[in-house]
């Protein structure tokens, strides 16, 4: 691919916006004038180079023509990424307030509504109770969560990527949800940088409404409270990415990388077995039942990975981090790790599939506990397989990803959330205008409120038992 063709891929981009906003606004008769407050996707940058198109209104063949020249060139559109994860405490002095933020989230503990009044004080009191005890987790893998700085290196590899492979001179941006850089931090850059087309990529390679889904509620509240500075920057989304074949190649390779380290008498004691065990996080049963596409987005994750592995490899799947009485996920990693062991397994691989970097739950929960539980049941040989981090393969497919990203039709925040049955974003969405299919919201808000009560009685336990809730979020 020659470098001016890469180019052009971004100023098809542009052109999409701009003919897409053009058939939208003809086709459901709305009156399009250059100049006013430009519908969501399309940047005021634009308003200028369509001085021609005084008007739009109801046919297609109303639409004047357009010289070339009336989009900006790739080389003049100021491109940013917009990195989304869970953020955690870097030292020892932030665990108690990253604990509080967590807690007093609704999208997180979302309490019935008698109780809601109560989430500030009742997160300020798991938090300074968990918090001695958190504290010695993270001292146990140095200290303090490794997730910014793996974000940090992340984003200046992708950079780097761009620029090297695309001509796209792109600046990178990382919003934590719980912990700094907050929310609000990264837009504020953004803004001051006088970004025009942002891509914003959720660091879970899978959909799950309590993860990705409540880091783009915020966007979506903020972009609500901030009209002027949303409309004036077009944004897409990139939901999920757990089929990518870079994503799912690079996973395969570093699987099949720790599945060939067993030596031949670590094989011969294991019978010539060795067997895989993808361990994803878990999440409530009832939030499956809310509508959540996680389950199904982790299956067929790990489908796909499967059949790049070697065939004599045995491939299991297991959720880790469940806390409380209410159903999640099954199987849990702490009953299929004992039960292997019954079976004989001594060659195991753990992958932890839906983690891109290192933190909480892979180097303490997956390296200290699961790995003692493995050994106390017979499972001699343990391997883990690292995160993504910042393998070059990984990062060379985030690139792609941002390429193919600006060739695809726009994806919104609000679409993203209605799309992922994310509910009560906070703001009022126009599914007319986003042209979304209808669905059954009766249905929807039945299972949400179930979900909501699931994790209300988990909120319960915590307080009366004192059992930690911590695992649920990574802690």
């Amino acid at each position: 691919m020659t470098m001016s063709s890469k180019n052009g891929k971004c100023n098809q981009f542009l052109y999409r916006i701009v003919f897409l906003h053009c058939i939208v606004a003809c086709a459901r008769g709305f009156t399009f004038h250059a100049g006013s407050n430009m519908p969501e996707r399309l940047s005021p940058s634009f308003t200028s180079k369509l001085s021609a198109a005084t008007v739009f209104e109801g046919d297609l063949n109303s639409i004047p023509s357009m010289e070339v020249t009336t989009v900006p060139q790739a080389s003049d559109t100021k491109i940013g990424i917009l990195l989304l994860n869970l953020g955690g405490p870097e030292t020892g002095d932030d665990v108690e307030g990253f604990l509080y933020n967590l807690f007093a989230d609704p999208d997180i503990i979302r309490l019935p509504p008698p109780l809601a009044p109560l989430q500030n004080l009742i997160a300020l009191g798991i938090s300074k109770r968990r918090a001695p005890k958190s504290r010695e987790a993270y001292q146990s893998i140095g200290g303090g969560s490794p997730i910014l700085k793996y974000s940090n290196a992340q984003a200046n590899l992708l950079k780097k990527r761009l620029r090297a492979e695309y001509g796209i001179d792109a600046k990178t941006y990382i919003a934590m949800r719980y912990w700094r850089p907050f929310t609000e931090e990264a837009l504020e850059a953004i803004e001051r940088d006088g970004i025009e087309a942002l891509v914003i990529i959720p660091l879970y390679p899978q959909f799950s409404i309590s993860t990705s889904g409540s880091s783009l509620r915020v966007l979506a509240e903020e972009f609500a409270k901030d009209a002027a500075a949303s409309t004036s920057m077009v944004h897409t989304v990139v939901p999920s990415w757990y089929d990518r074949p870079g994503y799912v190649g690079c996973m395969a390779s570093l699987i099949t990388k720790e599945l060939d380290s067993f030596t031949e008498e670590e094989l011969e004691r294991g019978g010539g077995q060795r067997h895989v065990l993808f361990s994803a996080h878990g999440v409530p049963q009832s939030y499956i039942a809310a509508g959540d596409p996680y389950k199904k987005q982790i299956e067929a994750c790990v489908a796909q990975i499967t059949a790049e592995l070697p065939e004599d490899a045995t491939v299991h799947l297991s959720y880790q981090s469940r806390v409380g009485p209410i159903e999640w996920l099954r199987p849990y990693t702490d009953d299929v790790l004992p039960r292997l062991g019954k079976e004989g397994v001594k060659n195991l691989v753990v992958v932890p599939i839906s983690f891109v970097s290192e933190h909480i739950e892979t180097l303490e929960e997956i390296d200290i506990e699961y790995r003692e539980l493995a050994e106390e049941n017979g499972i001699e040989n343990w391997r883990r397989c690292p995160a993504l981090n910042t393998d070059q393969t990984f990062i060379e497919d985030m690139a792609d990803m941002v390429v193919d990203a600006l060739m695809e039709p726009v994806q919104t925040v609000t679409e993203a959330c209605i799309n992922n049955n994310v509910e009560n974003v906070g703001v009022e969405f126009d599914t007319m205008d986003m042209g979304l299919a209808s669905r059954n919201e009766e249905a929807e808000k039945i299972n949400g409120r179930v979900a909501m009560l699931g994790v209300a009685t988990t909120v319960i336990v915590e307080l009366l038992s004192g059992k930690s809730l911590l695992h649920m979020f990574g802690l």
